[in-house]
């Protein structure tokens, strides 16, 4: 691939990397300034992109969001995925046995993308591609524990963002939750993501031993309390075994 093609497709994907479920639309100052591009240049490319799909505008032609082209896409990719598949069941069948909602997600190397998602409440599931950081959700963190050293090292050096005021911002402290996950095998948060929200992850290894990818369940703490968490998390590691042996 040409160098210049090669730059022009990185800075697209800067600008696809700079929308998130917390910000879902962006003018195009805030694009610019979550890029680093030139407002001309951020604007030349977000057009592109409007153009082929990749983003929308809304009516006001003030602000963009991600294009229905990248859901298209999104679906193809989960249809073609064999940990998607093969999960599914397994994913609802969690949700049915605990009664909390239920999720599948996979680690891309820097944050984690949850790919299917079970309502506890009314059972429906619901495939969507949704990323949240990994160093604060249950998955995240079931999955980034047992990554090499330097990756756990890695997203700690980037910064650990602090979303609530439970969310673990210093570094020897992760490190320290890493190796406890490691140890007992599941990884729990507690109002780390979303305030007072209580959610239970754990790893899916492949043949190696490897983790790319992991389940967990979430409620509001009213409803998973925290004497519960400890045989839930059997439950959640139990099925991810059950991944894991159907791949």
């Amino acid at each position: 691939m040409p160098e210049d093609s090669l730059k022009s497709l990185t800075k697209v994907v800067s600008i696809l990397d700079a929308f998130s479920t917390s910000r879902r639309s962006l003018s195009l100052a805030e694009i610019s300034a979550a890029t680093g591009f030139p407002r001309s240049t951020a604007h030349r490319l977000a057009a592109s992109m409007r153009h082929v799909g990749l983003l929308d505008q809304d009516n006001h032609r003030d602000r963009y969001r991600l294009g229905l082209k990248l859901f298209e896409r999104g679906n193809t990719m989960l249809a073609n995925m064999d940990l998607h598949r093969a999960a599914l069941p397994f994913v609802d069948a969690l949700s049915r046995v605990t009664g909390h909602q239920a999720h599948l997600a996979v680690f891309d190397g820097q944050q984690v993308i949850f790919i299917h998602r079970v309502s506890a409440d009314s059972g429906s599931p619901l495939t969507l591609i949704e990323a949240a950081p990994v160093h604060c959700t249950s998955v995240g963190k079931a999955i980034l524990a047992f990554q090499p050293a330097a990756k756990i090292d890695s997203i700690v050096a980037r910064g650990l963002e602090r979303l609530t005021d439970t969310t673990i911002t210093d570094g020897r402290k992760f490190k320290s939750e890493m190796k406890a996950v490691r140890g007992r095998g599941y990884a729990v948060t507690e109002g780390e993501h979303h305030p007072g929200v209580r959610c239970i992850g754990a790893p899916i290894h492949d043949r190696s031993g490897g983790v790319v990818a992991g389940l967990s369940i979430s409620s509001p703490m009213r409803r998973l309390k925290k004497d519960q968490v400890a045989e839930l998390a059997k439950i959640v590691m139990h099925h991810a075994r059950l991944v894991a042996a159907k791949l």
